[in-house]
């Protein structure tokens, strides 16, 4: 656990690091905060927060710069999620105030989205109030077969599946474990449940579920409700220095529903933070993803967020995304 003043000394490098994109040495530091102790205490507090992996110096200069780590203490760490000003506020009620439709409402959501967090914006459609009713499992011929879902206003939705090696008393279990899991859900809800399935299944049936659950995920993700509309993709250009040579894995991810759908889905009705490597998929690992739940009602809700590196302003990021879907959830209720 990090004292006081190494928590504080962490602040100022993710702040200095933030605004200036090059690495934060101790002088910096002592000169740019009152952080009331000497610069062989700051150049101290650094190597320690070096040793526990909160910061890292990427060449042979003293500057450090933020891990992972070091951001999502920052992250847990903050007090509160600042207020947007009047004018940002009266900004965002004027460009959504005008939308006449659902298309137009996601349309300029995530065109404001862009504009005021200078990131990626995803927004997903709202979904449709139907649930999960039954999952089923059915052997074609030798590996072939199908993983079929059924929703509570009668649709049922299939796709093929590679079934393995698996017994047809294995396939029973798997399908009725997922019905035990899934069914009375919403599509949200049962996509957040999906991505930690398979590795509850035994070893030897881990490949047939990754392969259910990705299948699952890819009807829940084409269901033209629970379509993701992408905005400001050249946002990516402005930090491309950052992402090295992943920018184009980066943007490969962004053009996949399904990736899009993983990353909403696990947004809450409070603003949900992922960093780096906490993304479960690869190409973003250098990537943090901000996001949070809206909608009129639980019966019809959705995620937004934006997308950028890992070096991103934190507070003003988390502060938009939280007003813009307080915003457009308030709009859709009174609509």
């Amino acid at each position: 656990m990090l004292d006081d003043r190494k928590l504080a000394v962490l602040r100022a490098i993710v702040s200095d690091y933030i605004q200036s994109r090059e690495p934060v040495g101790s002088r910096a530091l002592v000169e740019r905060h009152q952080l009331n102790v000497s610069p062989a205490t700051v150049r101290n507090d650094m190597a320690a927060l070096e040793e526990e992996g909160y910061i890292t110096q990427p060449h042979t200069s003293a500057g450090r710069v933020p891990t992972d780590k070091g951001y999502r203490l920052f992250v847990d760490r903050l007090a509160q999620i600042k207020p947007l000003s009047r004018a940002e506020r009266a900004a965002i009620t004027a460009f959504l105030a005008g939308a006449v439709d659902l298309d137009d409402i996601v349309t300029r959501t995530v065109r404001l989205l862009a504009q005021v967090t200078s990131q990626v914006a995803m927004v997903q459609y709202p979904m449709r109030p139907a649930v999960v009713r039954q999952v089923n499992l059915v052997r074609l011929n030798g590996a072939r077969g199908l993983v079929l879902l059924i929703d509570s206003a009668g649709a049922v939705s299939q796709r093929h599946l590679d079934l393995g090696l698996a017994a047809d008393d294995d396939l029973a279990g798997l399908r009725d474990r997922l019905n035990q899991l899934l069914q009375g859900l919403s599509q949200r809800q049962a996509a957040e449940r999906l991505g930690d399935f398979p590795a509850t299944v035994d070893p030897e049936l881990r490949p047939v579920a990754n392969g259910v659950c990705a299948q699952l995920l890819d009807l829940i993700a084409t269901d033209p409700q629970a379509r993701v509309v992408v905005g400001g993709v050249g946002n990516l250009a402005r930090f491309a220095d950052q992402f090295d040579s992943a920018v184009k894995p980066v943007l490969e991810a962004l053009e996949e529903q399904v990736v899009l759908l993983r990353l909403l889905g696990q947004a809450t009705a409070e603003v949900t933070v992922r960093i780096g490597q906490e993304n479960d998929h690869a190409s973003l690992a250098r990537a943090s993803v901000v996001a949070s739940g809206y909608g009129a009602s639980d019966d019809a809700w959705a995620s937004l967020g934006v997308v950028g590196p890992t070096r991103m302003d934190y507070p003003s990021t988390m502060a938009s995304v939280r007003a813009v879907a307080r915003y457009v959830s308030q709009i859709l209720a009174e609509g």
